[in-house]
């Protein structure tokens, strides 16, 4: 086993999308793991161009994409698009930014 190295972790605002967060989260939350820990995790494993999860932690991603609905595929990344903002998102921007004033 290799010794724990050190590192410095920043805080990060990165948007996603809702639904793969939220299975994400549950499978950090399954393996004990944070949600920074089980990212790290992937993105190491990617850039080394190995498979981040064994064939029981895919099973446990099939569940959970059922649980949440998540229907997206690979082909869909780099793909996606947000709804525009509409008028109650942008009325409430604007209350918001009025009591900052």
């Amino acid at each position: 086993m290799r010794d724990r190295r050190s590192v410095v972790r920043v805080q990060t605002g990165v948007r996603m999308e809702k639904r793969i967060l939220q299975v994400l989260k549950a499978l950090a939350n399954s393996l004990d793991l944070t949600l920074g820990d089980l990212l790290e995790g992937i993105v190491l494993h990617a850039f080394e161009g190995r498979a981040p999860f064994s064939p029981v932690t895919l099973e446990k991603i099939r569940t959970l994409r059922q649980v949440y609905d998540l229907d997206l595929e690979a082909a869909d990344s780099h793909q996606l698009t947000e709804p525009p903002a509409g008028p109650s998102r942008r009325r409430a921007s604007r209350k918001t930014n009025a009591r900052h004033r």
